[in-house]
């Protein structure tokens, strides 16, 4: 890839896959939605170079859930890349996809970098096992700190499931990364972090945080419902799913698009008289 040319990034997360013929919480046909998002993503006009999945690939971890995963991910012609969530089983994922050669083999850990591109991507594993929250604790700062002070100098995207930063969404923030005012001055120490991106919240969100552009992608399945009053409860609605395009150019930054799964009418032209041609030839 030249050094100069633009990157499409497609996010996807969230996507909480069961075994075949099972609904995840008896309502959501994950497989299905997923197969939509992988045909929407391979419809769009300038093909992504390369895909990353954010977590909750699965909803509980299991073999075949992670199996059915890859058989759905098949159609990709380029590289994806997946961490865990909360709902994701380490060893379990790291058996699956293994052979793709960019996981860790060994620790803990499920971190890894990609250096492919002209952008470096780091990938971060902030799974507490059991439990529903992330976090970034002493050793994942440690390895973290470590990777950046290797090339300071070069745009860097980060990934990971859980947000360390509030989004007003009361339930999912008291669930979301702890440690995160530690990453996020670990980060703020570095000028070339051009975005964190996060799964976790099933929303599309943007802030400013830690001196970067931070965001979380939509769930390509079910949607956490907006509300943003004080609250505990833990509720989702069916509306579209999505996923993100992050368009990176050099010397420009990364620039974010939501794209929403589904069939919708158009594209027409601007043009009032063009549009009451197509229309009247659609009626003969």
């Amino acid at each position: 890839m030249p050094q100069n040319a633009p990157l499409l990034i497609a996010q996807i997360t969230d996507m909480h896959m069961r075994p075949p013929g099972l609904k995840a919480y008896n309502v959501v046909d994950t497989e299905a939605m997923l197969r939509a998002a992988v045909a929407s993503v391979l419809e769009q006009p300038r093909l992504p170079d390369l895909v990353l999945a954010t977590g909750d690939l699965t909803d509980k971890g299991l073999i075949e859930e992670y199996e059915l995963l890859r058989d759905v991910l098949k159609p990709f012609p380029m590289p994806v890349y997946l961490i865990p969530g909360n709902h994701d089983r380490r060893e379990t994922m790291r058996q699956t996809f293994a052979a793709d050669g960019y996981l860790p083999k060994d620790g803990e850990y499920l971190h890894y970098t990609i250096e492919d591109w002209p952008l470096r991507m780091i990938g971060l594993d902030t799974v507490v096992p059991g439990k529903g929250h992330g976090e970034m604790d002493a050793p994942r700062l440690a390895w973290l700190k470590a990777r950046l002070d290797e090339q300071p100098g070069r745009p860097t995207l980060v990934f990971m499931h859980h947000p360390p930063f509030p989004t007003g969404l009361q339930h999912m923030d008291s669930i979301n990364c702890r440690n995160g005012d530690a990453l996020g001055k670990l980060l703020s120490g570095y000028s070339n972090i051009e975005r964190v991106i996060c799964g976790h919240h099933h929303r599309s969100i943007n802030m400013r945080w830690a001196g970067t552009i931070s965001s979380v992608a939509p769930s390509v399945a079910h949607q956490v419902h907006l509300d943003l009053n004080p609250h505990d409860d833990a509720t989702f609605t069916m509306e579209p799913p999505g996923y993100h395009l992050h368009l990176w150019q050099e010397g420009v930054g990364i620039i974010n698009h939501t794209v929403q799964v589904g069939r919708f009418d158009g594209p027409y032209p601007f043009a009032a008289d063009a549009i009451a041609a197509k229309r009247a030839a659609e009626m003969h």
